[in-house]
């Protein structure tokens, strides 16, 4: 049924003509540009999480430099296709890249040497990963966002996840990040763990603000059927909390972030003043580099091959490492880039009136929005309600997310992929 409706309401606003599939190719389909972000994956980690959906294989020495030699492959190949572009902001996940903090900082040189970095550039990281010799070398490669896994306070909800760490270093770890001078330092946390009751919930959130932190993104417990979580048997008990549960857990973030003077940032996220937002989702064009990585360029997305040793294996040939493409009609453009707006839970009218001026199907769509209570006007912007953030964030978890579980999965099973339909 609800793939039925995906179908219905994409046809209609983005035309029967769009087609919702990825196809085989191996170069990158770009068009001549003069900015882009980068994101880097860094696809190792010591410890699996089973929670985890993204693509990962265990830490292991032997394919530290090989990886190392073929992003920096990747990225001479990216500067003969594009030459020295600017390059409006780097983001860093995985995985977990600090396990490679030497290498980064050998990668930013390279990226730098080639390009013309003018943004600011953020990293992922887990809180047993992060000593002073870290800080001291991100702070050296000018790395100036960081993202601290936090997930958890409760050391009950973190083992049932997997974490391999107690809820005892979490406060001295982000004093240090929070001591040591970076532009911004978020903590990305979860809620709606099976069994979490809100009083548990607003415990971790207490904490969390407690420690001074003044950034937070909090995600509900994806539970992707191709992840670990999804396969492992006995953690079949974890599955999507049913709507009540999600909207009243919800609803109580927003209720405790709002009280505690912070302001919201993004469906998922808070922050208090005015220091730049950490984000790694809403970047309207960039280029992506390591395995798995995705692009999204105004020539629609395209993504690398999963498999490590087949991306080694292709950037030591010098050959991208591309493995699908999906072609964006220029309606498919616009509503993504809309989705990603409203995502950030704002829209500016003057950008909106560039892209949909006398679209008919976007202002029935507005009025519909505005009808439901979803969307208010605000300064020349247009805004989502707390009704409208979780209808997204809602939205976010049925559609958006059910696209990239059938993409993963194919591309987990198969190196080079022919063809991938989505429902």
């Amino acid at each position: 049924m609800t793939g039925a409706i995906t179908r219905a309401v994409r046809s209609y606003l983005t035309g029967i003509d769009s087609a919702y599939r990825l196809t085989a190719t191996r170069l990158p389909v770009i068009d001549n540009i003069q900015r882009t972000s980068l994101y880097l994956h860094i696809p190792f980690c010591k410890s699996l999480c089973p929670y985890c959906p993204y693509n990962k294989i265990t830490y292991d020495r032997k394919y530290i430099a090989p990886y190392l030699k073929a992003v920096l492959n990747e990225i001479e190949m990216y500067y003969n296709l594009l030459g020295s572009v600017k390059i409006t902001s780097i983001y860093i996940g995985g995985g977990t890249p600090t396990l490679l903090t030497d290498e980064l900082g050998i990668i930013l040189e390279r990226i730098r040497n080639r390009f013309d970095v003018t943004g600011d550039i953020g990293v992922e990281t887990s809180p047993a990963e992060i000593d002073d010799d870290t800080i001291t070398k991100l702070k050296h490669f000018n790395v100036s966002l960081i993202s601290l896994g936090v997930e958890s306070f409760n050391d009950k909800y973190l083992e049932f996840i997997g974490r391999k760490y107690s809820s005892d270093i979490l406060e001295p770890v982000i004093k240090k990040l929070l001591f040591s001078d970076f532009k911004s330092v978020n903590a990305d946390m979860l809620f709606a763990i099976p069994g979490q009751s809100c009083g548990e919930l607003l415990g971790d959130l207490e904490k969390a603000v407690d420690s001074g932190l003044e950034q937070i993104t909090i995600y509900p417990l994806f539970t992707f059927p191709y992840s670990t979580i999804g396969e492992y048997k006995k953690l079949k008990r974890v599955k999507t909390p049913n709507l009540i549960q999600r909207h009243r857990q919800y609803g109580l973030i927003t209720r405790f972030f709002g009280e505690h003077g912070f302001d919201r940032a993004s469906v998922w996220s808070y922050k208090k003043g005015d220091m730049p937002r950490y984000s790694s989702a809403t970047r309207d064009r960039y280029i992506g580099l390591g395995a798995g990585a995705g692009s999204h360029t105004s020539k629609g997305f395209y993504a690398n091959t999963f498999s490590v040793d087949e991306y080694i294996k292709s950037c030591l040939e010098d050959r991208f490492p591309v493995a699908l493409h999906m072609n964006f009609t220029d309606a498919m453009q616009k509503y993504f880039w809309l989705y990603w707006r409203l995502y950030d839970t704002r829209v500016d009218k003057t950008a909106l009136h560039h892209r949909f001026n006398g679209d008919k199907k976007f202002d029935r769509l507005l009025k519909t929005l505005k009808l439901l209570g979803l969307i208010y006007q605000d300064n020349g912007s247009i805004e989502l309600t707390d009704r409208g953030a979780f209808w997204v964030h809602l939205m976010q978890n049925h559609f958006i997310l059910s696209y990239i579980n059938k993409v993963w999965s194919v591309a987990r099973r198969q190196s080079w992929p022919m063809e991938i339909v989505l429902g």
